[in-house]
């Protein structure tokens, strides 16, 4: 039995999946939570072999406690289940520590399929991302793959784009505020941008591209 654990901040999202996965009878959800913070405590307590998770959660976003959380539980399999843009968030997702991103868009048997493959060692991708990332290798070349931005710099400009300040960034991430600044100032640098407001253009372009 495959043990899940899905956070999300939205009830409809936690019930549906749950409510799904009784009908599942090799998979069962153990848990279903709102915030990131509370995951922490719940692995501690309780078995769980593969965490859905989305990246919007409050009090700590969900590329911060996936990180913190693979440093505690190595074994764990971690989903990130997001509306953000795939082409932006996958790959960072994964150097964070992710075993797969999901587009809430996604039809349930597609989660299903994720979980199982995840749980037997493999990474889920979608197929375009997957033909996207056979691309880029065979032109040996970041491309358009959010332009190489790290995985931190992914998580400044996620919080950036939420309207959070400097002050509130480095509160979330644990880090001084310089080094919140020093990221924006490479953000601009690589999105080629000279303010905030054309940075956060350049980031919802991104989102539609």
């Amino acid at each position: 039995m495959i043990k899940v654990l899905v956070v999300d901040n939205h009830p409809i999202v936690r019930t549906g999946l749950k409510l799904y996965f009784e009908g599942v009878p090799d998979i069962t959800v153990v848990g279903t939570l709102k915030s990131g913070i509370e995951i922490f405590e719940f692995v501690r307590r309780y078995p769980v072999d593969v965490i859905i998770s989305e990246i919007d959660l409050p009090e700590l976003n969900g590329i911060t406690a996936l990180r913190a959380i693979k440093k505690e539980h190595h074994h764990l399999k971690v989903i990130m289940f997001s509306h953000h843009s795939e082409s932006i968030y996958a790959l960072s997702t994964l150097k964070a520590g992710a075993s797969g991103y999901l587009s809430k868009t996604v039809e349930v048997e597609t989660i299903k399929e994720a979980i199982y493959k995840v749980q037997n060692g493999g990474t889920y991708l979608s197929d375009q991302m997957n033909k996207q990332l056979n691309y880029s290798d065979s032109r040996k070349s970041g491309g358009r793959m959010y332009k190489r931005l790290s995985t931190r710099e992914v998580e400044v400009l996620k919080l950036l784009s939420s309207g959070k300040k400097n002050k509130e960034i480095a509160l979330e991430l644990d880090i001084n505020e310089k080094t919140v600044s020093t990221y924006k100032a490479r953000l601009y640098k690589k999105l080629n941008v000279n303010n905030l407001v054309d940075l956060m253009h350049q980031a919802k372009q991104m989102e539609l591209n």
